[in-house]
């Protein structure tokens, strides 16, 4: 056996440099080099059965998870129009309060969370217990009128446990996504993925109009009770089904073969020129938590996050704006479905090209200053018209979601640890922004909300910078690891280790592995 390929256990000591493992391969080009991660034509045509068979699996599922999640998110919205102030007697901030403080919750939660998910490894147990828990906690409280504290206290307390237990879905899923999906498959996902809020926001608002025409007031219950009580029902059915159907992972999917098993952990070892498993043990997680601290571009990431989370404020708010148009109630409501049917729509043919063109920084530029044409639009006129295609202009914010969530997948790939940390954490920030978000949004700025829209003009303009920075940053890395291609380095046992479990998972010697490992780029 070659030099390259004769590395064991036994002859390391301590290190190796890269010219003793490589061997013959030490001189190849970038082309070369990556042509040993390539999926052979058979592994091709069984990817294609694999990814078929990935969507038919998770992305329903995951899909109408977050959409229960929104829509019992929005419901306070929605209740707001249905007289929720009222009847809890709700006066001055305290509307804003219960609104902001389910995210403090939300935030507290996130990173622990991800961090126990990964280590668990048993996502469709974790993820689908928290939805009966969380609808239990939302349905009470729409019986806090029945509270002998506050009623206010008992509404804002619910929702800040609400924001506990709400905590693992959504950074959790978009790790579990990534450990499923390419870079070039995860643009779109993530769409899908986003698209249960965006729907949400559609049918929610009507699903609420239709319980406020039919079911005002029946049993003695507000319109706004009875909205609670019918969308939980079905959120603890979901639930259930996730924990039965949603599978784990590649590794312990029955109904995957062995040949789909082999494919689904080389093509995502390729894609991280790195076998895409943890170090043993629990200590991983935290090594991973304090790898992501540690990476600049964890903080740009959270930064942009929070920016774009802050100029989406208005989506809490998406009733009250087309209230502002001088329709009913009913009418207001069914205002909201149009532009959030549309971005829908929008945002995955947007996130199809991001994927197909490999690029993530100018889709996440492009919709901001369509956003702040929206922003102006409605600070500015009266006219309906005008003011309705605003809001159609502004949910162009919503189609860099996606973006945004796939970019984080690309510039964090490895190893799994630190970017289930990083998802979390980056979640964590960019939704602190939904805590004071809620109070920039006041009564006596009607109907132009100029204060509100004005600051997410400023906060868009922030994550452009964002964006800048992160190009600037990856494209540097990317130049470092052309320069370091062909350098010669020690490599550790540690090193080695991983090599071999990547060798092992591509059926490629260590030497075709260490070609790959230099070989790979960050998409920008």
């Amino acid at each position: 056996m070659e030099k390259a390929v004769a590395v064991d256990d036994r002859r390391v000591s301590h290190t190796v440099a890269d010219h003793d493992l490589l061997g013959d391969k030490v001189n190849l080009s970038h082309e070369e080099a990556m042509h040993f991660g390539a999926l052979t034509e058979e592994e091709l045509v069984t990817e294609k059965k694999l990814r078929r068979k990935i969507d038919t699996a998770i992305m329903p599922m995951v899909v109408l998870v977050y959409l229960m999640n929104y829509i019992d998110r929005n419901n306070y919205a929605a209740a707001r129009l249905q007289g929720l102030e009222e009847d809890l007697n709700l006066t001055g901030t305290q509307y804003q309060t219960g609104l902001s403080i389910l995210f403090v919750g939300y935030i507290i939660a996130q990173v622990p969370s991800n961090m126990v998910l990964n280590h668990l490894g048993r996502p469709s147990l974790y993820l689908g217990s928290v939805l009966p828990t969380w609808r239990f906690l939302a349905w009470t409280g729409q019986r806090v009128s029945n509270c002998a504290l506050n009623l206010a206290i008992c509404s804002v307390a619910c929702r800040f446990i609400l924001g506990l237990v709400e905590a693992p879905f959504f950074p959790g899923v978009l790790f579990y996504l990534s450990k499923w999906y390419t870079k070039k498959e995860l643009n779109l996902r993530m769409s899908i993925f986003f698209s249960g809020s965006l729907i949400s926001g559609a049918f929610g608002n009507l699903i609420a109009a239709g319980i406020l025409k039919g079911l005002g007031h029946a049993r003695g219950l507000s319109p706004w009770q009875w909205l609670y009580i019918i969308e939980g029902a079905i959120t603890v059915f979901v639930g259930i089904l996730v924990c039965i159907i949603l599978p784990d992972f590649p590794d312990t999917w029955r109904a995957l073969s062995p040949e789909l098993k082999h494919v689904a952990n080389r093509r995502l070892a390729i894609e991280a020129a790195e076998a895409d498993v943890d170090e043993a043990g629990g200590m991983s997680q935290l090594r991973g938590f304090k790898l992501a601290l540690q990476d600049p571009v964890t903080y740009l990431l959270a930064l942009a996050y929070m920016c774009t989370t802050g100029a989406a404020g208005f989506q809490n708010f998406f009733p009250t704006l087309t209230a502002t148009l001088g329709y009913s109630r009913t009418v207001s409501l069914l205002l909201c479905a149009p532009p959030y049917i549309f971005i829908t729509f929008y945002a995955l043919a947007h996130s199809h090209f991001s994927d197909r063109l490999g690029n993530r920084f100018w889709f996440f530029m492009y919709p901001i200053p369509v956003t702040i044409c929206g922003f102006v639009i409605f600070m500015v006129t009266g006219n309906f018209g005008a003011r309705y295609f605003s809001l159609f202009l502004m949910v162009f914010l919503f189609s860099m979601n996606g973006t945004t969530y796939a970019w984080i997948a690309n510039a964090i790939p490895r190893p799994p640890a630190k970017r289930a940390a990083a998802f979390a954490f980056i979640n964590s920030v960019g939704n602190s922004a939904s805590i004071w978000t809620p109070f920039t949004y006041r009564i006596q700025d009607r109907p132009y909300y100029r204060p509100a829209l004005g600051l997410n003009i400023a906060l868009q303009l922030i994550a452009a910078v964002c964006g800048v920075g992160l190009r600037f940053i990856l494209t540097r890395r990317n130049k470092r690891l052309e320069r370091m291609e062909n350098e010669d380095v020690e490599l550790t046992e540690r090193d080695l280790a991983k090599l071999k479990k990547t060798a092992e998972i591509e059926g490629i010697d260590i030497a075709a592995a260490r070609r790959l490992q230099k070989g790979y780029r960050f998409m920008i």
